[in-house]
């Protein structure tokens, strides 16, 4: 619950009548009785983890080494629902993607939970035969700096280029339409780096990333994720540093196939069109 919610119901809770006081107890799944002793706690609690920066907090794979269980109920949860479609016929390979990762230990946790777990749900299905793969996402410039030795550990590269452009130019995604007019003005960046990637910038650590990627594993799968995937530039850049994929909001798709095979035309020296999704 939200910590100003809290604070809000607790002022008001003994001046609610029965009723309201039973509407409270039901929003927070608790008895009448336990409201005036649990709320406070529970305000306490939301207090704790109160963060100055969530978005350089204690989230993604951060949360799960913290808190395995989540990790194993995410994966559980993933590998019930492959069984069960596989039962059905269809056939599916899950990628399961650790998110927020800045070094190999960090995906290597993650990793061993996801396959430990995937492990006990497929055989206790009898379906050891079911494929998946295990990556990461690359949105922090560590990751994308020891990429040899993060790929030790993944299957695929997926790179969330909206953070990797907040975390790598230093730059709030929310905050910088406050200024987005004058940088435009002046030409600081070529386009917007949040709508094109940021090919002279983001762009380097993206390639160096790839090239030590693959000088690990060559067969290593990458892609990108977000909203630069249906921007007609960023896919022509992805697919002349040798991605495999653009994944980008189900309404930008049409454009993202487009420009991957007008890049691919151009390029004429690949068999393969990159994969959208």
């Amino acid at each position: 619950p939200k910590r100003e919610d809290l604070m809000v119901d607790i002022g008001r809770l003994p001046y609610l009548n029965t009723k309201m006081k039973k509407e409270v107890a039901e929003k927070y799944n608790m008895k009448v009785a336990d409201l005036k002793t649990r709320l406070p706690e529970l305000l306490h609690r939301v207090e704790e983890l109160h963060e100055f920066n969530p978005m350089l907090g204690h989230r993604g794979c951060r949360l799960g080494i913290t808190y395995p269980e989540i990790t194993e109920m995410q994966a559980r949860a993933i590998f019930e629902a492959v069984v069960q479609v596989a039962k059905k016929g269809v056939k599916v390979i899950p990628e399961v993607m650790i998110p927020l990762v800045g070094s190999a230990r960090e995906l290597e946790h993650q990793k061993e939970i996801v396959v430990r777990v995937a492990d006990e749900v497929l055989e206790k299905a009898g379906r050891k035969d079911l494929e998946y793969m295990v990556g990461t996402m690359i949105e922090i410039p560590r990751a994308a700096v020891t990429a040899d030795k993060v790929a030790e550990h993944a299957d695929f590269f997926s790179f969330g280029t909206n953070d990797l452009t907040q975390t790598t130019m230093g730059l709030s995604r929310d905050d910088y339409t406050k200024f987005s007019k004058e940088y435009e003005n002046v030409k600081v960046f070529k386009a917007d780096p949040f709508m094109s990637i940021d090919q002279e910038g983001v762009g380097k650590v993206i390639e160096m990333a790839i090239e030590l990627g693959r000088q690990t594993r060559p067969d290593l799968e990458i892609g990108i994720c977000g909203e630069h995937g249906g921007d007609p530039s960023s896919v022509e850049y992805c697919y002349r540093v040798g991605m495999n994929y653009v994944s980008c909001s189900p309404y930008r798709v049409p454009i993202a196939r487009l420009a991957a095979a007008q890049a691919a035309i151009a390029g004429g020296d690949k068999s393969e069109m990159m994969r959208t999704a």
